[in-house]
């Protein structure tokens, strides 16, 4: 255990995760506290904040202390008419279904690993998440640290990767590989395939197995080769966090240097999660 004069940091994984006890994240903190958090951050990758009581507001707040919050373009079809209010720029990502139709996106079963955003020209630092109603099983969150899959790769692949772009495809009714997301939105976007991180000076890989569909300057099939070498690799259990979400958790990832995935669980359940984003500062290097 870590002492801070603000909270206490225990440590989830040896590659990933911290969990942060000892504070209140409904009171203000001053500028030293969120110093301290973002240096843990940087640290951990992602942060756990279990047994959070938060407004909407108190999430906005907080997601303020990481960075920029980041705009949320919302389709009007996945306004909710049955959550009492939602404030601009957080999203619902939810099962529930009103009149047949979702609230939220994002809504049922697993989901592989990904980054979010990466589809875009300027990809979202970090990805916050508030759970108010969870499944009695099952939709817990898979993280992966890029730092460590990247420091372990294979020299061989890493070599034939370096310096080298990836192209990713995101269509939100479905991915290039067919998987049904509910949401209509579309992107394409082209980054480093080992990215830079641009606060810690340390490389991760920057492709994931959801949204990457090539290695440009390669042949297709070694494109596939080297993707498949790669996610093989990046997804070991050693490099995850598996999160078993509670009531009250809220969680923090860097999406510069961490994948996440989902696992399956019950349809007929409820599952209710407010999500916010910190803004990426630039283009990937």
């Amino acid at each position: 255990m870590i002492s801070s004069p603000v909270f206490e940091i225990e440590p989830l994984t040896p590659n990933i995760g911290g969990r942060i006890t000892g504070i209140d994240l409904r009171k203000d903190l001053d500028a030293e506290q969120v110093a301290q958090l973002r240096r843990a951050w940087l640290e951990h990758i992602i942060l756990v904040f279990p047994g959070q009581e938060l407004s909407q507001e108190d999430l906005l707040r907080v997601t303020g202390y990481f960075g920029t919050l980041g705009k949320l373009s919302r389709p009007a079809e996945f306004r909710p008419t049955g959550y009492a209010r939602l404030l601009p720029d957080i999203m619902l990502i939810s099962n529930i279904r009103e009149n047949g139709q979702t609230i939220g996106a994002l809504p049922d079963g697993e989901m592989m690993f990904h980054h979010d955003m990466i589809h875009a020209e300027k990809p979202h630092n970090g990805t916050l998440l508030y759970s108010v109603e969870v499944p009695t099983h099952g939709g817990n969150t898979l993280f992966a640290s890029g730092y460590a899959a990247y420091e372990t790769l294979d020299p061989d692949v890493r070599d034939r990767v370096e310096g080298r772009l990836a192209r990713h495809h995101y269509n939100y009714g479905s991915t290039q590989r067919g998987d049904s997301r509910g949401v209509a939105a579309f992107a394409e976007s082209t980054h480093p395939a080992f990215r830079t991180h641009d606060e810690t000076g340390r490389k991760a890989i920057y492709i994931n197995r959801l949204m990457t569909i090539g290695i440009e300057g390669v042949g297709q099939a070694e494109s596939d080769a080297l993707l498949e070498r790669i996610w093989d690799h990046a997804e070991k259990p050693e490099f995850i966090y598996e999160h078993v979400w509670s009531v009250g958790d809220l969680l923090i990832w860097d999406n510069r240097c961490s994948t996440h995935a989902r696992t399956d669980f019950p349809s007929d359940q409820r599952r209710l999660m407010l999500r916010t984003t910190v803004e990426g500062t630039r283009k990937p290097e």
